[in-house]
């Protein structure tokens, strides 16, 4: 049975970013959170290195912004990128008073800072090697205890809705559709602000350190109600993904480097001098680009990253979650070097959004991994990513809170229409159709690129969204076959950014340009339904 839940602010996603605006928001208004799996699932739980502040009297705004830029290869927006980090001291001690437990230095009362690749100083503030985890489980059970707060598990949203203001043309977000795994029915989710807090778009790739829920949903669905989108061509390969037959998705953290990990080949000599002066601790574009070199130069199915060297005691310190996991394969740290491969690991373009996280599309609201604030440029630095999360919602919220009164409650939107579809018999379609897009986005639309490469995926991708098209009509939804039509969606868009980048700059690096122009620009794509525009979209 279809049913309809109306909220003040209804927010889409359920990591870092989404609980933070619920948590700043909750005094004010109604608010509603969509997980779709458990809430304590996504990427905010796996992150394991840390959150960049300035916190040490040593370092400096002007420091971090400095640096932020340099890796950002010329396309990072300064104002955004100072925007966040003016912030960040403030997020940190947010972050603390709803109780997150960072790690100290021994005997000491001041926090354990660690540096990074790309940074100039410490200012890595972390929970041991899991902080995701820490900042994840502490605001959950802020939300779960919040009398104001509603938390939907298990919901998949499929398409936005949007109404026309009474007596204007001008479109508004009102909700969204969303299907309820539990009793498999689409509800109606209505709010007179909608948030978009769904997280990237890695797993439009073969090899992630994501977890599955990383399907670009938030992308998606604001591409089709008309919102533009930014520089999708650069997707960042974490260059250290433990590479096991019987390991999914697991990340060797940046801190391991930041400590004093070596990158090795099969024969233990170490690589990263001759491809950067800062060696190990180059930004991630650079390592990830390097490593993936060297396995093809030599034919080798991996690298091996080395932080043996250090005491054990050292490395179970600090590194207790990372230890654990490679002792579950037989690896031990503190002896065996750790074999690894880079992967797909975060989505820096994405729905364009201002310093409020406000969309073209009227009160609808992107935040974290899903937007495009300008801050991470053409390769994210390490750790600025949770930082953006937490900024950025408590921007919104603020804005959100200042407007919310003056929002009109949205006229009622029908059910979702299942009366033409039926059970489908063919589900071996989604999976064929989800492995061949991911493989072939790994093989052409990767670490390195060509013309070639990309005109093969444009042809995969026309292809395989027919199909999905054609499938979506015919048959109810599930979701598996939402994240396939959402990431069909996002392979479009990074396929179609790539194709016009005339140059090799941060995460896009193209053999037939190699070079960078001296001009940096964003890519930007406009949808043919433009929300700005003064048009009407039906729901």
């Amino acid at each position: 049975m279809n049913r309809h839940f109306d909220h003040d602010v209804l927010i889409i996603g359920s990591g870092a970013a989404g609980l933070t605006l619920a948590l700043s928001l909750a005094k004010s208004a109604k608010v509603a959170v969509l997980s779709k799996s458990a809430v304590n699932t996504g990427s905010t739980w796996f992150a394991q290195g840390g959150i960049a502040a300035v916190l040490d009297d040593e370092d400096s705004i002007e420091a971090h912004v400095a640096d932020t830029l340099v890796a950002g290869s010329g396309l990072c927006h300064e104002d955004a990128v100072r925007f966040t980090v003016e912030r960040s001291k403030s997020a940190i001690k947010w972050l603390i008073h709803q109780g997150v437990d960072f790690t100290r230095e021994q005997n000491s009362d001041d926090y354990h800072l660690t540096q990074e690749g790309g940074h100039s100083h410490r200012r890595i503030i972390h929970s041991a090697d899991a902080t995701g985890k820490a900042v994840h489980s502490t605001l959950i059970e802020q939300v779960q205890h919040h009398p104001s707060i509603e938390i939907f598990e298990h919901h998949v949203a499929l398409n936005l809705i949007t109404q026309a203001d009474a007596g204007s043309r001008k479109l508004r977000c009102t909700g969204a559709y969303a299907l309820n795994r539990a009793d498999d029915h689409v509800h109606v989710f209505q709010a007179k602000t909608v948030v978009l807090a769904t997280g990237g778009a890695s797993k439009v790739y073969l090899y992630t350190s994501n977890p599955d829920s990383a399907s670009g949903d938030g992308i998606a669905m604001a591409w089709r109600a008309g919102c533009r989108v930014a520089n999708m061509e650069f997707n960042q390969f974490h260059p250290t993904c433990l590479y096991h037959p019987k390991a999914k998705s697991f990340l060797m953290t940046e801190a391991l480097r930041g400590e004093g990990a070596y990158l090795r080949l099969p024969d233990g000599t170490r690589f990263m001098p001759k491809f950067d002066e800062r060696a190990e601790l180059a930004p991630r574009d650079i390592v990830a680009r390097a490593i993936d070199h060297e396995i093809k130069r030599l034919g080798c199915d991996c690298v091996y990253l080395d932080i043996s060297h250090k005491s054990p005691e050292f490395i179970t310190e600090h590194f207790p979650t990372v230890k654990a996991r490679c002792l579950e394969f037989g690896i031990d740290i503190t002896r065996d070097p750790i074999p690894v491969v880079p992967a797909a690991h975060y989505t820096c373009g994405g729905i364009v959004v201002d310093n409020n996280g406000q969309t073209d599309l009227e009160n609808l609201y992107a935040i974290g991994e899903t937007s495009f604030t300008g801050l991470h440029g053409a390769n994210r630095m390490a750790s600025n990513s949770l930082l953006e999360c937490i900024v950025y919602a408590q921007s919104a919220a603020e804005h959100i809170a200042s407007r919310l009164a003056n929002v009109p409650a949205p006229q009622v939107s029908p059910n979702w229409d299942e009366s033409r579809v039926t059970n489908s018999d063919e589900d071996v379609v989604i999976s064929h159709n989800w492995d061949e897009l991911r493989r072939f986005m790994w093989d052409y639309v990767g670490i390195v690129r060509t013309h070639k490469r990309l005109e093969r995926a444009t042809h995969r991708i026309k292809l395989l969204q027919k199909e999905i098209a054609e499938y979506y009509s015919n048959y109810k939804v599930s979701g598996d076959l939402i994240e396939l039509r959402n990431l069909a969606t996002v392979a479009e868009l990074i396929i179609r950014s790539a194709m016009e980048r005339k140059e090799s700059r941060g995460l896009h690096y193209s053999l037939d340009h190699p070079d960078m122009s001296a001009i940096a620009r964003d890519t930007i794509l406009v949808p043919t339904n433009f929300a700005a525009q003064d048009i009407i979209v039906s729901a």
